[in-house]
Order: C-alpha cells, then sequence, then structure tokens
C-alpha cells in the first residue's frame, strides 16, 4: 500500500477572513449601483471597479453571483450593470415587517429624559392628527393625553408638520373646513396658517405656541418613509412655563436628530424643503 499525501492544511481563520472580505465587497457593489451617481442607465465595468477600487476581475468574480439571484442585472447590449429585482423584493419585505413603536421607542424615551417633557408619536388621520405612542414626563405636572386621542391638525405642532408637507388641495380642504379659536392663540387666518406651514419646512419643526390648550406649548418635527413622504411626528409638549420660547431652537433640534435618527432606522429618506 503506497501512501497518499496529506491534504494541505486549511488556515481557517484566513479562510473566514477571506470570505468575510468578499462579502463585504459584493455588498459594497450593492451598495454602489444603489447610489445616485448620476448614472440611470446602469453603470460600466471600467466605472464600477475604479469606484470600488477592485480590479476587472475582481468585480467580475464578485458580481457573478449577485447577478445568478438577480441582486444585479446587466444589459445585454450595452454590458452596464445596475441593481436587479429582487432588491425590491428584499425591500418590500423589510418595509412590511417593520415596527415603527418598537424602532421608535427607545428614542422617545430618550427625548424625554432630554427634555423633562411628554413626548408623543402621531399619525395622521385627516383632517385630524391622532396619538399612537407615548412617553409621560418625569415631571410632576404632565401632558393630560392618551394614546388614541384626536385633536384637530391645523392648531397642533404635529398636525402643523403633516401640513406643511402634504399636498396644496389637503391644506385647502383643512382651511375650508374652518379654523376655529380653541385658545386666543390659536392661528385662523388662512393667510397666517400658509405662513407658518411655509416657516415650518424652512426650520425643520413646528410649533404649536399655546394655541390648542391654554398654558401647553408643544414642538414637533417629522419622520419620514422611504419615499420621502411624512408618515408620523414626534412631539415634544409641556407647560408654557417650562417649554418657554427660549427654549424652543433647543427643543427643535433634539426633535430634528431624533426623527433623522428613526427616519433612517426606518428605511426613509428626509425629503428636501420645500419653502
Amino acid at each position: 500500500m503506497t501512501d497518499t499525501p496529506d491534504a494541505p492544511a486549511v488556515d481557517a481563520p484566513a479562510a473566514r477572513r477571506n470570505a468575510s472580505s468578499s462579502l463585504r465587497r459584493a455588498l459594497g457593489i450593492l451598495m454602489y449601483l444603489a447610489e445616485d451617481r448620476g448614472h440611470p442607465h446602469g453603470v460600466t465595468l471600467t466605472d464600477l471597479a475604479a469606484g470600488l477600487d477592485l480590479s476587472k476581475s475582481t468585480v467580475l468574480r464578485l458580481v457573478a453571483p449577485l447577478r445568478e439571484v438577480r441582486l444585479v442585472d446587466q444589459d445585454p447590449e450595452s454590458g452596464r450593470y445596475r441593481l436587479g429585482p429582487q432588491n425590491a423584493l428584499l425591500g418590500q419585505a423589510y418595509l412590511e415587517r417593520r415596527d415603527t413603536r418598537q424602532i421608535t421607542s427607545p428614542v422617545l424615551h430618550r427625548l424625554a429624559e432630554q427634555s423633562g417633557e411628554t413626548i408623543h408619536l402621531v399619525t395622521f388621520d385627516f383632517p385630524e392628527i391622532v396619538y399612537i405612542d407615548k412617553v409621560e414626563s418625569p415631571r410632576a405636572v404632565r401632558m393630560h393625553s392618551r394614546i388614541g386621542g384626536r385633536l384637530p391638525a391645523y392648531c397642533t405642532a404635529t398636525g402643523k408638520v403633516f401640513l406643511a408637507h402634504a399636498d396644496v388641495d389637503v391644506v385647502d380642504q383643512v382651511i375650508a373646513a374652518g379654523l376655529p379659536a380653541r385658545t386666543p392663540a390659536t392661528i385662523t387666518s388662512p393667510e397666517r396658517l400658509r405662513e407658518e406651514l411655509a416657516l415650518i419646512r424652512e426650520r425643520g419643526y413646528a410649533v404649536d405656541d399655546v394655541e390648542n390648550e391654554q398654558d401647553i406649548r408643544c414642538v414637533a418635527a417629522p419622520i419620514h418613509d422611504h419615499s420621502g413622504a411624512v408618515t408620523t411626528a414626534v412631539s415634544i409638549s409641556g407647560p408654557a412655563s417650562r417649554v418657554t420660547r427660549d427654549r424652543l431652537p433647543e427643543i427643535g433640534g433634539l426633535l430634528i436628530a431624533a426623527t433623522r435618527d428613526i427616519t433612517e432606522s426606518l428605511g426613509g429618506v428626509v425629503a428636501p424643503t420645500l419653502g
């Protein structure tokens, strides 16, 4: 019996590192194709290799399995690469299975600690806003609101966030339904409301300056979905003696940072300002 030579030893850690590196580079191809780089008809092999700082042979090796599962397509005539249809399936599955309240809850609690005030997560049910989550203020004096509660959109900070990013006809319908005063500070003029909505788009947050409830001031900012539309909003509310006008920029900044974090976690895109 003749001895057979031993198989060369496999360096398991090195193999894992190589596999991990290949995976990262393959994912880099997907991310490169997903970004808007001014190539609506796809990217050439030369551009792809140069953009990722890889050799053409490496790109061809990495892109082959992506093409097999239709994560990447190649135009048969031009040879350009673009994202394949399976990406739409992955994106839709993600959007359908996300739990907005689970994702937002840690951020809402952080805002409550940072601001010391009551935090609401709100959705829009024309022509009203609806509270869908709430974190109570750690202080003794709190907001008398409840999950499932409804309020008019035109006189609340979250409602004005939705209206600021809504179609013109939605705003026109709200105005046509009337803007009755709920406090002496409520905006009841259509022209004044439209000016307020333009300001909200410009600065990124809305203010209910004691317009809905006496002695309560509220600040809100939008959460955007994957299309850039505003689906929900987050507000910080409290007594006007604590949520003073001097604090509005600070609170607005906290909200903008928090809602951007939530938007990114939900796969959303912050739309360009309209104002």
